[in-house]
């Protein structure tokens, strides 16, 4: 038997057939066109994972499930979208309307949640049984999975690890809250502060580093600053770590998992990011002294992780 994955997003589709061990046999990625009523995006949805079966050769009787990962507000017992800002939909029935297109099965959940589950089941985190994962893009993204299974929270609304507030009365926040995590730990955030400490050095590398153009800057361009050994990037960088790391500490000391995982662009960094976090929890004390070791790890499955988790759930 075998699963459909799917990973629906502002821009694209992406959907994948998944055996029991993981392995995604065969994927392809459509464009969501998302300004169209959601009856016709869902049954580009339904065509799309109907080719993929035919070009797979095998029978839709041979497809135990199909799970999607949904941005915004979901509910997984009832298949409802409630809220997508990314895809402008409210109150779409997602679930339903799928499953009767498809004659099957269907599940659904955010998809910071559902990646979450993906890098858990079948990448960085599989050798372990709880982990929580955080995704630094234009928010932060989390999941929590404990015993191998997807904790949600309440009507599936729960995990929104990137709006604890770190600062109260801070930057302010896209949910329109001041001082979340979001704030502070994102890529978005890291643009920011980037920005902000260019025009401060008008003779910062990071100038050359964007051809003259701040509008330029990138998750990347502190960290490549830092490495030609530039103070006004070195800064930005240093205070990113600080504020990543006591995130990270928080959810050390609330969760105690075996690993946090973190995915995004900004984790191209590899050690050099997750070593230097690893020293700043280390000398926070509670959060690794006296207590069980957590590991930080970054994400080995990115692009097919809302794939995999979406064919989990």
């Amino acid at each position: 038997m075998y699963r459909i994955g799917i990973d629906l997003g502002g821009t694209n589709v992406k959907a994948g057939i998944v055996d029991k061990d993981g392995n995604i046999l065969i994927k392809s990625k459509i464009k969501t066109l998302a300004d169209r009523p959601y009856e016709e995006v869902i049954k580009d949805m339904a065509k799309q994972c109907k080719k993929l079966i035919a070009d797979l050769k095998i029978s839709a009787s041979e497809i135990e499930q199909v799970g999607i990962g949904c941005p915004g507000a979901v509910t997984g017992s009832t298949g409802v979208i409630e809220y997508s800002n990314n895809l402008n939909w409210k109150n779409v029935p997602m679930g339903e309307m799928l499953s009767s297109l498809l004659a099957l099965p269907v599940k659904i959940s955010n998809d910071a949640n559902v990646a979450a589950l993906g890098e858990a089941l079948f990448g960085a985190g599989k050798k372990y049984d709880d982990v929580i994962m955080l995704t630094l893009g234009t928010g932060v993204g989390g999941g929590i999975i404990i015993g191998k299974k997807l904790i949600e929270g309440n009507e599936s609304k729960g995990a929104e690890l990137g709006h604890a507030v770190m600062c109260v009365g801070g930057e302010l926040c896209t949910c329109g809250r001041r001082g979340c995590i979001e704030a502070y730990c994102s890529a978005t955030a890291l643009i920011r502060e980037t920005k902000k400490a260019m025009e401060e050095d008008k003779n910062s590398v990071m100038w050359k580093l964007t051809d003259g153009n701040i509008d330029k800057a990138n998750g990347l361009t502190a960290f490549d600053g830092e490495k030609l050994g530039d103070e006004a990037a070195s800064k930005v960088v240093k205070q990113y770590v600080f504020y990543l790391s006591e995130a990270i500490m928080n959810y050390c000391n609330i969760f105690r998992p075996q690993a946090i995982i973190l995915g995004g662009g900004v984790c191209a960094q590899g050690r050099n990011l997750t070593d230097r976090i690893v020293k700043l929890c280390k000398e926070g004390h509670y959060g690794f002294r006296g207590t069980p070791a957590v590991e930080i790890i970054t994400a080995e499955r990115e692009n097919d992780a809302g794939i995999l988790g979406a064919a989990s759930l």
